[in-house]
């Protein structure tokens, strides 16, 4: 009998199995083993063909993989999440069939067909560490395909790994989407106190008292982000949790904070409590508990109240007088107030009809108070919205109502960081005044350096003006500040086009696919992919996107695209015409 020849060589090596496999098979054997022959025939096997790799063994629900290159191992790694998620489709939760998947770059042993060593091992152990849905990758795999891929890192620091002699530095691999099962990632805390405030529980026995509760919990945030002195998570990333049990200490690592604020609303007739708790969140326990009762109209002080009570808990050394500071009320009329917290459900909606409901809600607000500056600044990104969607129905009109409702915004609001940042960018988007609106956003970033519209108005804004890297950065930071935001496919856009401005065409494209797949009728971050796919000389990409766009905006022409993007820099516009005169749209 032949011995079995051993040698040494680098390699790639993906280690994956099948999350609870033992509760399925407990549940299911039968069904467990069809679904999982099926996915192994259908999405394994092609897959790992499709990107060059060497199946060394199955292991019940098990498989390790061997690549040649890194970037193989990690593209092969994204399409397996993909494919076994896109086969869960219509299956029960239960019964989904979800893999966690742990990749290594280093040296193995091979024995005939099989394959040993700590580079093995390695992997394995990374498979065993990695969240439901994930990918986790070694430090010599991130270092590899960085800046080959279109991905992201989450840098989970150095981990010791059972029966490895040195730590490993981990990171989770992710190209924009969060896959099914998976964890969000592990965001690191910033340089000051952070804190989110969770979507406080209605306790009012009316769902039409919803959108109060969510209106008091983002005045909340409103009053805790005038502090410059904490880091201040924004209302559509905390509001992700809106329904759902959450275990604290995960909610602060998915948020990068060090404080979850958590509570609840009850209105009745003319009373209002809220009750509220403070919780450290790298140690679960309580720092503060408070119950606030009082009558319909004091609810400004009430709201004042907690918030003076949470930054004293959190930073008991910050100044008295920015306390005060946060004691802003919105307005004094209680009706135009309910009529605005209505708009702003409508308007996180994003749907044409939803908007024009919002619109006319704050009309309802302005006219109960005509010197309600956000609700002006509100009712002008409602014209915003239509024009990114496509929804405008009369462009001339919506300019001249646009400026107008941002000018009252500016007059009223001059301390008021949402008004000044949502008329900034209806200057800038609907009515093409870049210079106003750079200057009006920067006022409100000073104002409230924690607003993350504001931040992603300002990367929109340089984007437009030629300031490809301030834009970038802008956008970034409003990401970090919402990063769970229902908008994101905004932000990410922001990226992208500064990226295309830039000649950077591979990482514009990745962030326009991020973009769209968040919000597929985005029709800004549609032109930067189309623009991007013809370019990068991927011309049937290029034609398919186009056609999805003329489908979306039928009268989208090059004549007439200086009514959608208003481009400063005639560079600048020429990139984008180049871009997508190739991909096919009309003059």
């Amino acid at each position: 009998m032949a011995e079995k020849r051993t040698q040494r060589r680098l390699a790639a090596i993906l280690a994956a199995d099948v999350v609870g496999y033992s509760r399925l098979m407990e549940q299911d054997e039968a069904g467990t083993l069809a679904a999982l022959k099926a996915r192994r025939n259908e999405v394994l096997v092609p897959v790992v063909a499709q990107h060059n790799g060497r199946i060394v063994k199955v292991m019940g629900d098990g498989v390790l993989v061997e690549f040649g290159s890194a970037v193989d191992a990690v593209q092969c790694a994204i399409e397996l999440q993909k494919g076994f998620t896109e086969a869960n489709q219509g299956v029960a939760e239960a019964s989904r069939i979800i893999l966690r998947i742990g990749i290594n770059l280093g040296d193995i042993i091979v024995e005939g067909s099989d394959l040993y060593g700590d580079g093995v091992n390695v992997a394995a152990r990374l498979e065993g560490l990695a969240q439901p849905g994930d990918i986790y990758v070694s430090a010599s795999v991130h270092d590899q395909v960085t800046g080959k891929l279109p991905l992201e890192f989450d840098d989970l620091g150095e981990c010791t790994l059972k029966n490895i002699a040195k730590p490993v530095r981990v990171y989770r691999a992710r190209n924009g989407e969060v896959s099914e099962g998976a964890a969000r990632p592990i965001l690191a805390l910033p340089d000051k106190p952070s804190i989110a405030v969770l979507p406080f529980q209605n306790m009012s026995g009316d769902p039409e008292q919803e959108y109060f509760a969510d209106g008091m919990v983002e005045d909340i945030i409103t009053g805790l982000s005038r502090f410059n002195a904490l880091f201040v998570i924004a209302r559509n990333s905390s509001f992700t949790y809106k329904g759902r049990a959450v275990d604290i200490k995960q909610v602060g690592r998915e948020m990068g904070v060090r404080y979850v604020l958590e509570g609840s609303v009850r209105k009745a007739g003319n009373r209002v409590r809220i009750t509220g708790q403070l919780i450290d969140t790298s140690t679960g326990s309580h720092l503060w508990a408070e119950r606030f009762e009082g009558m319909l109209e004091d609810v400004f002080d009430l709201q004042d109240q907690v918030t003076a009570s949470v930054v004293g808990a959190i930073a008991p050394k910050l100044e008295q007088v920015e306390i005060e500071r946060a004691k802003r009320k919105p307005t004094d009329r209680l009706d135009a107030y309910d009529y605005y917290l209505r708009g702003i459900a409508g308007l996180n909606q994003w749907t044409k009809e939803a908007n024009a409901e919002a619109l006319a809600n704050f009309s309802q607000a302005i006219e109960r108070d005509p010197n309600f500056a956000a609700a002006y600044g509100q009712a002008t990104r409602c014209y915003l919205q239509r024009k990114a969607a496509g929804w405008s129905t009369g462009r001339d009109q919506e300019i001249s109502e646009t400026e107008r409702l941002a000018r009252l915004a500016i007059k009223h609001g001059k301390e008021d960081a949402v008004a000044l940042s949502t008329a900034g960018m209806g200057l800038g988007f609907v009515v093409g005044d870049l210079e106003s609106a750079n200057s009006f956003i920067d006022r409100a970033l000073v104002l409230n350096p924690n607003l993350a519209w504001a931040w992603m108005f300002s990367g929109w804004i340089n984007a437009w003006r030629g300031e490809s890297e301030v834009a970038i950065d802008r956008a970034k930071r409003a990401i970090r500040l919402s990063p769970h935001d229902s908008q994101m496919f905004a932000m990410q856009t922001a990226i992208a086009i500064a990226h295309y401005f830039a000649g950077r065409h591979g990482e514009a494209l990745s962030w326009a696919e991020a973009a769209m797949r968040n919000q597929p009728n985005f029709l800004i971050a549609i032109c930067v992919a189309a623009a991007s796919f013809a370019l990068g000389g991927r011309q049937a990409e290029a034609e398919k996107t186009m056609t999805s766009l003329r489908e979306l905006d039928p009268a989208l022409r090059l004549s007439n695209l200086a009514d959608l993007m208003p481009i400063r820099r005639p560079e600048d516009f020429a990139k984008i015409i180049d871009g997508l005169r190739k991909a096919g749209l009309p003059e």
